[in-house]
């Protein structure tokens, strides 16, 4: 089984180099003047490359089969290159070769004029026995190490690959195009500063959380119950419901990599209890005396919703709200912070009723 895929460096919005991969996952073979995956690559780079065209891009194949002895292949590496003798041996190959499969590309070739063939295969460079596979994420570890968060590069290279994950299915499925380098070199810097002294990584996405099964685990917890009483819609509840295990599990991981500890949580729910006191206690001096339940409850809504789109973070630079929104729902299910006017009354006939 072979493979490929190409990869176009641009400059100013020009290909300046065309890379053509070829991985075979199942059997290696030698790459010869003969062979498909030769002559396969040189068709695609003389639809796409300007074969005549001595300032077109550098063409280079990456494989990790072996050029073969004196071969074309072997004669077009960076190193010790001899572009008139592979010349010669390709154009020997496109005359003499009989093979259905390269025809097409071998007639292509012979098509160009002398001067087009010898400038074409000037710009062919050849990588061949490149690393398989097995040795892609260390060398890219390797890459990536230096000015990579030292104490926390595992968890960071983790991000990296998640990042190149989404992107290479948003790209094969149609959804983006191509990624330059100076997105790939700005998102590097982005999930680099993550890891600095007022940030930290995102590690759970929302798609990791069954929330159906979620749904079910939690519907008798008191926070949910806490959202019942003010009649929440549906949605809000299920949302609500993601936001409490997503922040459960990021608390989780944070504290498995040793990016936070327990000590660090218990001050951010101090400031979030804090906060939440100053707004519940605005809440109910807002109300009037003979307020009747429907405003309680419309109340209570409301000041879920304030507290909801609230800036405060466990750090100053850490953006994502799911986190201390479920972090007072875990205060909430602890029956330490409320939303209801009249929320521990509610508890305390909850409790009574089980």
């Amino acid at each position: 089984m072979e493979m490929h895929d190409d990869i176009a460096w641009e400059q100013d919005g020009t290909p300046a180099e065309l890379k053509q991969l070829k991985l075979h996952v199942s059997s290696l073979r030698n790459l010869t003047d003969a062979s498909d995956d030769m002559w396969r690559t040189l068709r695609v780079w003389m639809d796409a490359g300007r074969p005549g065209d001595p300032y077109g891009p550098l063409l280079t194949l990456i494989t990790n089969s072996s050029a073969g002895a004196s071969s074309a292949a072997s004669l077009l590496r960076a190193s010790g290159r001899d572009v008139a003798a592979a010349l010669a041996l390709l154009e020997s190959a496109a005359r003499d070769s009989s093979s259905k499969e390269t025809k097409a590309a071998r007639e292509q070739f012979l098509k160009l004029t002398s001067a087009e063939r010898s400038t074409f295969v000037g710009r062919i460079y050849v990588a061949d026995e490149s690393a398989d596979l097995d040795g892609v994420g260390e060398e890219v570890a390797d890459r990536l190490r230096p000015g990579a968060p030292t104490e926390q590069f595992n968890t960071y290279l983790d991000l990296v690959w998640a990042w190149w994950g989404r992107t290479s299915i948003a790209m094969l499925s149609g959804k983006r195009g191509a990624v330059s380098v100076a997105e790939m070199l700005s998102t590097l810097e982005r999930i680099r500063d993550q890891f600095t002294r007022d940030n930290l990584p995102s590690l759970v996405e929302a798609n990791e959380v069954d929330l159906d099964v979620t749904l079910v685990q939690h519907d008798g917890r008191t926070y949910v119950h806490q959202l019942k009483i003010l009649e929440v819609m549906p949605r809000q509840l299920q949302r609500a419901i993601l936001d409490y295990q997503r922040a459960y599990l990021q608390e989780t991981r944070w504290l498995d990599v040793h990016l936070v500890d327990y000590d660090e949580l218990d001050r951010f729910s101090e400031r979030l209890v804090e906060e939440w006191e100053r707004a519940f206690d605005h809440m109910c001096s807002e109300l009037p005396p003979d307020a009747s339940d429907e405003d309680k409850r419309a109340a209570g809504r409301q000041l879920l919703h304030a507290l909801g789109d609230s800036a405060l973070s466990i750090r100053a630079r850490f953006q994502d709200p799911f986190h201390a929104r479920g972090r007072r729902h875990a205060l909430a299910d602890a029956s330490t912070i409320g939303w209801h006017p009249d929320f521990q009354e509610h508890l305390s006939q909850l409790l009574q009723n089980t």
